[in-house]
């Protein structure tokens, strides 16, 4: 044991002095210290000498500058240059344009918990809680979600007009120029009452506001084109469009094939410089009844009208629709949820380069523009509509499963059905804490690139996983379309969420590990800048002290994945209260984990690991989950921990460290080489994968918190419109739930009597009078479960049609020869 002390206290030193991320001069001290016991209690000092010989040819050579940069730094400098990935000019574009948050902290392995837990708990203004308890309730009131997509295939005049009058439009556009000026948040808040509405709705209120003219020109347009069109927008005098893809380029929106060349033309009467645009887009919303038109293209200048340059690269304009040349195409037609979407065309047409967002100072930064524009919008318009879906079925369908009866009892009683019913509740909370998150980002001043990725990505996936499970428990209800139907448009429309503004298989494989492990991590984004630097002597010097900082983190996190694996992440400071806590604790080991698989994998991958999409997706997965729920961890500490909400936090925070450790494993059982595997299952799994699915226990506490009135419920139902009335029959149906539940012992106190007494009478109304007459239940009782039957039947009741209703109105009115589209020339 003496020969082993050395080396023992040498592990433990630094295992310790990793653990805490501890320079390395005090782990030399530390070790020196220990080392100095051992000999002077009696340790074998010729195992003491090799243990202090060993942490001096560490300590030594790396603690001394003169030594270090010449012997170790600089061969190693060589090295990364040699296996650095190229960055393209549009990748290092994406990469400087977002921001980072709390997300860097997830990638850590460390995170500061108080930097969460101290920004401020996202707020309404009383301006805005004003407009969405006036016109936002008053327009969802107005909407008939059946008529919108059955009758009209469009919102109605009074809509539009509406919508208009109370500045939906311009939500995000300043005060000063004519708009609501409103906050990310209070955007997030209106679209998701929008979209428990229709789909349609939302879509057509969310576009103006995300990623389009409004947004670029409020950021980069010149002082007139702000002054000219801003409040233009704000009012709905403009409605606009943004034309991005096309045929051959969707989500590679770099190599989009339109273009516009420099050269001399008449615009308004007068000669002037400008562009002839030649371009094909399609599926862009709002197209077919837009007056002005974003346009992206790449700009040449073949006559050096400009200058020397010829290719000057992505550029955006502004093309009122009038401009001569311009074809506004006939309307696509997206899986019945049929807002305004179609395609945009045009061949030669001359614009000045006014019309340049931006003008000259414009021109080639279109890249730069829409990659710091799209991580805002995609953080709000389509998580926030996943949220407001999710929130809303999950309350209807809370009701709908206790009032709904087969057998005698509630459908939601049925464990197969309690299982749904858990999926639903907690995915809801998840996408409603996650959307409110990358909201609050934004607000926060930040451009959350990689957030803004997984909120789109996770968000819209639990959407349609959440309207899969509705339509599951609805049953024949979900299927028969109709007015009464309030989730089979929902059902239709969810995979239109999961394909715009980044196809969510290409968001997973590519986008959120892809860029979160550059622009997140602490080191690589630093080494890689210093690698690149022009000036040797300045790369060295930045080069050594982040390359040394990247190996004590990369050390630290072994050791924190062994330690937290080891102790099942029980032991250890934590914040949060005696409930979270140990959530937290967790939390540090994913984290941990997370930066050691990815620091692995960068090292031993290099640029192939851009190619590795499945590995990327899984690592992605692991830090989409975390800031997920830290997302739901910092939601429930703002609303004061209330502990009716426990069952749904637990539920979504299990489900998501479960999935966490099947994407570490998947990681690890694909990983290329193998040996290096076995000791990373070592240090993440020393006991193997032990996190499980959430329980049954847990599943039915969370079921029943949507089938009952209670204040979790009600947390949960906040932002979505639940008034009962004409057009909206799934307020009907939640407005239901606490009067069902009341009758309920009367209607179990009638069925008993009923089915033990020997009554002839057959139909409900006769058997009410029997029930009476022989004191089974009261005459108050009696009206309590008439309105109980007559509750029950406008819940489960669907619709029929005569056969020419459901004819599209005007196609077969056409001649044959015009009933089918244009065949391409």
């Amino acid at each position: 044991m003496s020969i082993l002390a050395p080396f023992l206290a040498f592990l433990l030193a630094g295992a310790v002095a990793a653990y805490h991320r501890l320079r390395l001069a005090y782990w030399a001290a530390i070790t020196a210290t220990l080392l100095v016991a051992c000999w002077l209690f009696g340790a074998n000092h010729t195992a003491t000498l090799i243990a202090a010989a060993i942490v001096a040819l560490i300590a030594v050579p790396l603690l001394v500058p003169g030594l270090r940069k010449p012997l170790v730094t600089a061969p190693l400098l060589g090295f990364y240059k040699k296996i650095l990935p190229p960055l393209s000019q549009t990748e290092r574009i994406a990469l400087e344009s977002g921001s980072v948050g709390f997300e860097g902290e997830l990638f850590s392995g460390d995170p500061d918990w108080k930097q969460l837990l101290d920004q401020p708990k996202p707020q309404l203004t009383a301006e805005e809680q004003a407009f969405l308890d006036g016109p936002v309730e008053e327009l969802a009131r107005m909407t008939n979600d059946w008529e919108i997509t059955h009758v009209h295939a469009d919102l109605p005049p009074e809509l539009w007009d509406f919508i208009k009058r109370n500045k939906f439009f311009g939500m995000i556009i300043p005060k000063e120029y004519g708009g609501l000026g409103f906050s990310a948040l209070a955007h997030h808040k209106v679209i998701q009452k929008l979209a428990s509405v229709s789909t349609v709705l939302s879509s057509t209120v969310g576009v103006p506001n995300s990623l389009g003219p409004g947004e670029l020109l409020m950021h980069y347009g010149t002082q007139a084109q702000k002054d000219h069109y801003l409040p233009r927008l704000a009012d709905g005098r403009e409605v606009p469009c943004f034309g991005l893809t096309g045929p051959f380029a969707g989500s590679d929106a770099t190599s989009i094939p339109d273009y516009g060349i420099v050269c001399e033309g008449e615009w308004n009467g007068a000669k002037v410089v400008g562009i002839k645009l030649t371009f094909d887009k399609r599926y862009i919303t709002l197209a077919p009844v837009a007056s002005i038109i974003g346009l992206a293209f790449r700009m040449y200048d073949p006559d050096g009208l400009l200058g020397d340059k010829r290719d000057l690269g992505i550029t955006l304009a502004l093309m009122p629709r009038d401009t001569a040349g311009v074809e506004v195409g006939r309307r696509h037609f997206p899986l019945n949820s049929p807002f305004q979407n179609g395609p945009v065309r045009g061949h030669e047409v001359f614009l000045p380069l006014s019309q340049i967002i931006g003008e000259e100072n414009g021109i080639g930064e279109g890249w730069r523009m829409l990659s710091e524009c799209l991580s805002i919008g995609r953080s709000i318009t389509l998580p926030s509509t996943a949220s407001g879906g999710a929130k809303f079925g999950a309350i209807v369908t809370g009701a709908y499963a206790r009032i709904r009866k087969q057998f005698g009892l509630s459908v939601g009683r049925f464990e197969g059905v309690e299982e749904a019913l858990a999926r639903i509740a907690g995915k809801a909370y998840a996408t409603s804490a996650l959307s409110q998150a990358t909201a609050a980002a934004v607000d926060r001043g930040e451009k959350p690139a990689v957030p803004s990725a997984i909120a789109k990505y996770h968000c819209t996936t639990m959407g349609r996983e959440v309207a899969k499970d509705v339509m599951d428990v609805l049953g024949g209800k979900g299927i028969i379309l109709g007015p009464r139907n309030f989730a089979g448009r929902a059902w239709q429309a969810s995979p239109i969420a999961i394909t715009v503004e980044g196809a969510n298989i290409m968001t997973r494989s590519l986008l959120i590990f892809g860029q979160g492990a550059i622009l997140c991590h602490p080191w690589v984004l630093k080494e890689m800048k210093a690698a690149q630097d022009p000036d040797a002597k300045a790369g060295l010097e930045a080069f050594d002290r982040n390359l040394f900082g990247h190996i004590g983190y990369a050390f630290s996190n072994a050791v924190r994945s062994f330690w937290f694996g080891l102790t099942a992440a029980k032991i250890g400071k934590a914040p949060g209260d005696d409930y979270t806590r140990r959530y937290f604790r967790k939390l540090d080991r994913y984290s941990a984990n997370l930066a050691l698989m990815a620091d692995v994998s960068m090292l031993l991958l290099g640029g192939k690991l851009k190619f590795k999409e499945s590995l990327s997706g899984r690592l992605g997965d692991v830090l989409s989950h975390l800031y997920m729920t830290s997302a739901m961890l910092k939601r429930y500490h703002d609303e004061g921990a209330p502990v009716a909400d426990q069952p749904l936090l637990a539920w979504a925070f299990h489900n998501s460290v479960h999935e966490i450790e099947l994407a570490l494993s998947a990681a690890l059982r694909n990983f290329p080489i193998r040996p290096v595997v076995w000791l990373l299952w070592a240090l993440i799994f020393p006991w193997g994968r032990r996190a499980e699915a959430p329980s049954d226990r847990l599943g039915r506490r969370a079921a029943a918190l949507l089938m009952t009135p209670n204040e979790a419920r009600d947390r949960l139902a906040q932002g979505v419109f639940t008034t009962p009335c004409a057009n909206n029959p799934a307020g009907r149906i939640d407005s239901y739930l606490a009067r069902v539940v009341l009758a309920e012992p009367v209607e179990r106190k009638f069925l008993k009597a009923l089915k033990t007494s020997d009554i002839e009478a057959l139909d409900f109304p006769a058997q009410l009078d029997e029930g009476v007459r022989e004191g089974w239940i009261t005459a108050e009782e009696r009206k309590q479960l008439e309105e109980l039957r007559a509750m029950t039947l406008d819940t489960i009741s669907v619709d029929d049609f005569d056969p020419h209703e459901l004819r599209a109105a005007g196609y077969y009115d056409l001649p044959q020869h015009q009933r089918h589209p244009r065949e391409a020339a």
